[in-house]
């Protein structure tokens, strides 16, 4: 059986983390993505990383579930090229900065004079308009402009200072909503025929991710409430003997089985915490109460939390993942030969679909690896290949 979305065809002009795992998620789910790179080194995360022969395990895993192509852009029959293959595309999506893609003759306005059926998708990191619309970002610079870097503070310190998350989190919130939005403009051009002009940024992502919860002081705008610390306060790992855990206490029953398996029954009937508001509003001197480290080993740990009923678990290191009992038992990795890196193992698609089930056999390509049978698809011969190489325009 195919996945949900075989026969859409994209074309991926995107680069870095953001435009590839979205085209990755579709990629699984069954589109047939050509990704289109730069010739030389193609998408510089080919070389970001633990790598093994110019491949780096970074791009595998992002690039998964493709084709690709080299075309140089600077040339106009490069473009071309591309024009050529929108021509018989569902979507096409870039991540360039704003007015790029205009100045290669391949923005929404050119490309769906021809095609109004096109689904033409803009990544970029702050969107087209304001006055750091054309400045360049990664990742963590997001995390410091939509508060998250901010929301990392430990409200238990002497002085909270903001932390990034050590992970390209706003890249990937960014790639799932971008994967989502594709989906639905494929759903509405099934009823109306007519494809549009998707536009997203990284800041919009990345703001509509941390604002509900970890900025959830700033949403009332008038009159007086109630200020409390974001519920990411409480999200603290408790040392153990051999190693930590992770521990949450929501309800009042959770919160009274929290601190029976912690040794300090007692705090459940503190007034300050006995209920969930008033956990809230004294959650840092609660957390002060029960960040102590215990002598007690990480096992016993967990195995009275649970008989108490608390939700809790280890706190892996990289390495162990794999062996976690249900991340064994669900299957949540799968094990595959990759032409370049060898054995690897991947996540594997994360949605488990009953009719469609998508699919992550199809590895990264190499650089240009289907130039010749893609530009063989659109009917362009052998000895206009030959020339194309010749001439600098593809690879």
């Amino acid at each position: 059986m195919a996945g949900p979305f075989e026969g859409i065809r994209i074309v991926d002009c995107t680069a870095m983390l953001t435009g590839p795992f979205a085209t990755q998620i579709l990629g699984d789910q069954g589109a047939d993505v050509i990704k289109v790179e730069p010739l030389g080194i193609g998408d510089i995360m080919r070389l970001f990383g633990t790598e093994r022969g110019g491949m780096s395990t970074l791009f595998a895993l992002f690039n998964r579930s493709k084709r690709s192509i080299a075309v140089n852009l600077r040339e106009e029959r490069g473009q071309e090229l591309v024009r050529k293959l929108v021509a018989d595309a569902d979507v096409f999506i870039q991540n360039f900065r704003p007015g790029v893609i205009d100045r290669l003759g391949l923005g929404a306005a050119a490309l769906r004079a021809d095609h109004p059926e096109l689904v033409y998708v803009s990544i970029s990191a702050y969107g087209p308009t304001g006055p750091a619309s054309g400045k360049p970002a990664y990742d963590h610079i997001l995390q410091g402009v939509s508060g998250m870097a901010y929301a990392q503070a430990d409200p238990l310190a002497e002085s909270p200072e903001p932390q990034h998350v050590r992970q390209a989190v706003c890249d990937k919130v960014t790639a799932l909503n971008a994967a989502q939005a594709v989906s639905a403009a494929l759903f509405a051009r099934e009823r109306t025929g007519q494809g549009q002009h998707l536009e997203l940024s990284m800041l919009d992502a990345a703001l509509a991710f941390v604002w509900p919860d970890a900025m959830a002081n700033e949403v009332i705008l008038d009159g007086d409430f109630e200020r409390r610390p974001a519920i990411g306060a409480t999200y603290r790992t408790t040392p153990f003997a051999d190693g930590h855990v992770s521990a949450a206490a929501v309800t009042d029953a959770q919160f009274r089985g929290l601190c029976v398996a912690m040794g300090v029954p007692e705090l459940a009937d503190d007034p300050r915490f006995a209920t969930l508001p008033e956990r809230s509003k004294h959650i840092v001197e609660l957390l002060n109460h029960m960040s102590e480290p215990s002598d007690v080993p990480v096992a016993e740990a967990l195995a009275r939390l649970e008989a108490e009923d608390v939700p809790c678990g280890p706190i892996h290191r990289a390495e162990d993942v794999p062996k976690d009992p249900q991340v064994v038992a669900a299957g949540c990795f799968e094990e595959v030969d990759h032409p370049v890196l060898g054995r690897i193992r991947q996540p594997r698609p994360t949605v488990r679909f009953g009719a469609t089930p998508a699919s992550a056999e199809l590895p990264a390509p190499r650089l240009g690896q289907d130039t010749d049978a893609i530009l063989g698809e659109f009917d362009v011969s052998e000895a206009e290949r030959e020339e194309l190489r010749a001439k600098g325009i593809v690879a």
